[in-house]
């Protein structure tokens, strides 16, 4: 039987609708199983193009449904992420008060008609499920954990009027020990703090890293009159006192402002508070239950810091972290859950791979949708990449890396990675600088070959196998200084081990690297910069690459480099704007009593920032039908205007806000073969 998870928001990519942000409609995902079984797995982002998407998951259930050749019709069970009756809640909530919205305030009847536009047939109602947020959250993890019995927990922002819940997991499924009501959100309570620290919603793991910086005793007493331990693994959190008291003792940092210390101090005593509590909780239930195992997912399990202490302290003697944590995680598990309640359940095997989502294409497909670029790029046949690439890498190149088919979740895990030498401490503040485009302090991830991770790193007993990033280890003393690039201020890594029989390519690569360098060990990071998600298909990867200073990419078997495009090159490029994208002239008080036109491109996503453009640019692109060439776009314009409208163009692609692609043209002529190292 087939059974489809779905995650996301109620709205497609071009229409705008409120939402709830922190608790609803967030990371858009798919996920298909067949007797159990992952067949397909991908979150909406990645191929909508809309970080963290709150959009109906269209594209991910295409992608679902083609993997297993199959049409909506043939699904014999679609399951969505929340209850019903949360749901028409939130639908009353939201659209209630407007009777000319045109939304059924029905969850079911909505789910269907979405669905029906999307694909055009009609879906019987019998056929849809909702199932409990974190429940869904919590089968995610106990059904990929391998265990027999576990504790499990789900901890997040919030869902179904809850924040998380605390379950034995068994044979014979999961029985609920407590939920946590949204008071006692911990993810509000992340979220209420880094606020004055000029972060958001999605940024806390951006703190988790700051938090090393930090001295946590200067805040702790602040910090304590935040929430109460309680008996029986309880507590309660006073959220509404986290922002008065923190704007009153601290220098409150707005969004670009440079960190000082005391932001560092209150980072780390934030850290310190989430894991007291998460510790406090989960000691009392394993002394209470017996339980020697743990699951843990929901937004907070990314908190690869905590979950990494929860390891070394020996509380548990295995833990199972569910890769897909987030949102997105709870398509898998709603999938789970209908295809166990269908007499399906997963079978008792731990999880091995996340690699689930669409392939890039075979050599020959890529060949053909590079050809399209051959202005700005240069495309060369390999037989031997992981020897070519580990001597660029070796050399201090700084390389994309696309393979084969994308990760579930929200790591890059070795198929759409950003790949350097993990030796010199400089790799880290050049990558974030040229190619992240985001603060210097954040720390990348180790890639390590499994056969030699306890070498580098000093592991937990019982512990050598980290596939996801989901832990947060203790390198080595003796090794720090070495693995400058990914050893974090504190003589921490968020770990990855890869397994040959999981990932044979990259595990050639970082072979191929241990043969030149004796260091069997990479930086890895997602391929994406500060405005996209993780790339997806070859596009995609060639548009980062073009938009970065990334010293060369690789798909598969082909090496990648820049040329020094033409003018009659880049005129050569059409522009369109992406169906999230749309213009808006406005007026806008400067002052009190005056005001101008302002010309933005704003998005229809939740939380997306409008962009301020030229009144010439606007004009020009309003005009757009579809798309149009960039150098039929810049016919009338003046020679002396052209070059700043390109750079503006080209300011606004590399933001994302616009596509720049080539025109459709014939398949090239084919590729040379590739035997000599970069340059």
């Amino acid at each position: 039987m087939l059974c489809l998870g779905l995650s996301g928001g109620l709205d497609r990519v071009h229409e705008y609708r409120p939402v709830l942000s922190h608790t609803f409609l967030h990371d858009g995902a798919a996920v298909l199983v067949r007797d159990g079984r992952v067949l397909a797995a991908v979150e909406e982002e990645r191929l909508n193009r809309i970080k963290h998407s709150n959009k109906f998951p269209g594209q991910a259930i295409r992608h679902c449904l083609a993997a297993a050749g199959a049409s909506l019709n043939d699904i014999d069970r679609i399951a969505f992420y929340a209850t019903e009756s949360y749901c028409n809640a939130m639908l009353r909530l939201l659209f209630g008060s407007d009777p000319h919205s045109g939304i059924p305030l029905d969850a079911r009847k909505l789910l269907q008609l979405m669905l029906s536009q999307e694909f055009g047939t009609q879906i019987e109602p019998s056929r849809l499920s909702f199932v409990s947020h974190h429940n869904a959250h919590a089968a995610s993890a106990f059904a990929m954990s391998g265990y027999d019995q576990s504790l499990v927990l789900a901890i997040d922002g919030g869902g179904d009027f809850l924040s998380g819940m605390l379950a034995i997991g068994s044979e014979s499924g999961l029985t609920q020990l407590e939920t946590f009501p949204e008071r006692a959100s911990l993810g509000l309570f992340y979220l209420e703090a880094i606020q004055c620290l000029g972060y958001g919603l999605f940024d806390e793991y951006k703190v988790m890293g700051l938090a090393p910086y930090g001295d946590p005793s200067r805040f702790r007493g602040l910090f304590q009159q935040f929430y109460e331990l309680t008996e029986s693994g309880g507590y309660n959190l006073h959220l509404d006192r986290i922002a008065p008291a923190l704007n009153r003792s601290i220098q409150v940092r707005r969004k670009g402002m440079p960190f000082t210390q005391e932001h560092q101090d209150v980072s780390a005593a934030l850290q310190e508070a989430l894991e007291h509590i998460v510790f406090h909780v989960l000691r009392y239930h394993r002394e209470t239950t017996g339980m020697k195992r743990l699951c843990v997912a929901g937004g907070v399990a990314h908190n690869c810091t905590m979950t990494g202490k929860l390891l070394y302290s020996g509380l548990f003697d295995d833990i199972f972290v569910q890769p897909a944590a987030h949102d997105a995680g709870c398509a898998l598990g709603a999938a789970l859950m209908v295809s166990e309640a269908l007499g399906l359940p997963a079978p008792r095997e731990r999880l091995q791979h996340v690699y689930w989502g669409p392939e890039v294409g075979d050599d020959d497909a890529v060949e053909h949708e590079l050809t399209a670029w051959s202005g700005h790029i240069d495309v060369q046949r390999s037989e031997n990449v992981p020897s070519i690439v580990a001597e660029w890498l070796a050399n201090g190149a700084v390389i994309g890396w696309v393979q084969d088919r994308s990760e579930f979740g929200p790591r890059a895990l070795g198929n759409r990675s950003i790949v350097a030498d993990p030796r010199p401490a400089k790799n880290k503040e050049r990558i974030n600088a040229i190619v992240k485009k985001r603060e210097g302090y954040r720390p990348f991830a180790p890639s390590v070959l499994e056969e030699h991770a306890a070498e580098f790193f000093d592991l937990p007993k019982a512990a050598n196998s980290f596939p996801f990033m989901n832990f947060v280890v203790r390198v080595r003393e003796s090794k720090r200084d070495l693995l400058g690039a990914v050893t974090h201020v504190d003589g921490t890594a968020r770990l990855q081990t890869v397994s040959r029989r999981m990932n044979p390519k990259y595990w050639a690569l970082i072979d191929e690297f241990k043969k030149r360098t004796g260091i069997p060990v990479l930086l890895n990071t997602s391929f994406n910069n500060n405005v996209e998600p993780i790339v997806q298909s070859a596009t995609d990867a060639v548009v980062a690459f073009l938009t970065t200073d990334l010293d060369a990419l690789v798909i598969g078997s082909l090496l990648i480099t820049k040329r020094v495009a033409t003018a009659g090159d880049w005129d050569a490029l059409c522009v369109s704007l992406p169906a999230y994208t749309t213009l808006y002239r406005t007026p806008d008080h400067v002052a009190a009593d005056s005001q101008e036109i302002v010309h933005e491109a704003r998005t229809t996503f939740s939380d997306g920032d409008a962009l301020r453009i030229s009144p010439e640019l606007f004009e020009l692109l309003v005009g757009l039908k579809g798309d149009a060439s960039l150098g039929a776009l810049l016919a009338s314009v003046s020679c002396e205007r052209r070059e700043a409208l390109i750079l503006e163009l080209r300011t606004l692609w590399e933001q994302r806000r616009i596509c720049l692609r080539p025109a459709v043209t014939a398949l090239g002529a084919p590729l040379r073969d590739q035997t000599q190292p970069m340059g």
